[in-house]
């Protein structure tokens, strides 16, 4: 019986080494080759093919009919489970965004190309907004999705667009990539986007990025137009600023040493 290596942090290397292997395949947009795998991991051919074999025979890695290796079905039932957990514990924070600027909030994560509502709490305003948890929207036209990209590298967000295209939800959608990184510039600079009814016509949304963590996120708020006024944002966008960088650091302190 042979040993496992330690890994870093005394970990076990192969698992350590089999995880980042997954991750490298969902950042090339979920499919590679092996030679993309090697040359992006680092590790040696002889070690990618033994684990790639393994991920392939367990279901989180599929190969296709191009010989080039994707993300496989078994991974989606963990990410839904992990979003719903990641979700739950959020809430509270929500709960006191509410609280404090009496609009609906909500967490939504980015997965592959969408970004998914995973958490709201709604406000106690008979008029409010609603998004239904699971809810999946393509990033550009949201506030949320908006916050996201705001973290990426350009040219990621340029590859994202492509796949994807820039539909328009209303008339004030974003549907051009220049303009929209140029856009997302402003956003990265001043801590917040604001989707001003580009999702929905009569909404306006005030969404942070929840930085340094694993999975790219973001927190919003969203009402009428009416009652979450320009002037009103002023006053918004440091609250949700505060509670993004909360739900941050309890994430960073809830991490093994």
């Amino acid at each position: 019986m042979v040993a496992e290596k330690p890994g870093r942090d005394g970990g076990v290397q192969s698992l350590q080494r089999a995880f980042e292997l997954l991750e490298h395949l969902a950042d090339t947009g979920g499919e590679a080759s092996l030679s993309e795998l090697a040359a992006s991991s680092g590790l040696p051919m002889p070690t990618i093919h033994r684990l790639i074999r393994t991920l392939v025979a367990l279901g989180y890695v599929h190969q296709n009919t191009n010989r080039r290796y994707a993300l496989g079905a078994r991974l989606i039932r963990l990410g839904e489970q992990a979003s719903m957990q990641f979700g739950a514990w959020a809430r509270p924070l929500l709960g006191e965004l509410v609280d404090e600027v009496g609009e609906t909030a909500n967490l939504a994560v980015l997965e592959r190309d969408e970004v998914v509502y995973v958490a709201q709490v709604p406000s106690k305003h008979s008029m409010r907004m609603f998004t239904e948890v699971g809810r999946r929207l393509l990033p550009h036209g949201t506030g949320v999705g908006k916050a996201i990209l705001s973290q990426l590298p350009a040219e990621d967000v340029r590859v994202l667009l492509a796949r994807t295209g820039m539909p328009a939800y209303t008339e004030h959608t974003h549907t051009d990539p220049d303009r929209l990184l140029e856009h997302l510039g402003e956003i990265a600079a001043q801590g917040y986007a604001l989707d001003e009814s580009e999702q929905e016509l009569g909404v306006r949304c005030v969404a942070v990025p929840v930085t340094c963590v694993p999975t790219p996120a973001a927190i919003s708020v969203s009402g009428p137009e009416g009652r979450l006024t320009k002037d009103a944002v002023g006053r918004i966008a440091p609250v949700v600023q505060r509670i993004a960088k909360t739900l941050a650091a309890q994430l960073v302190l809830t991490r093994p040493e």
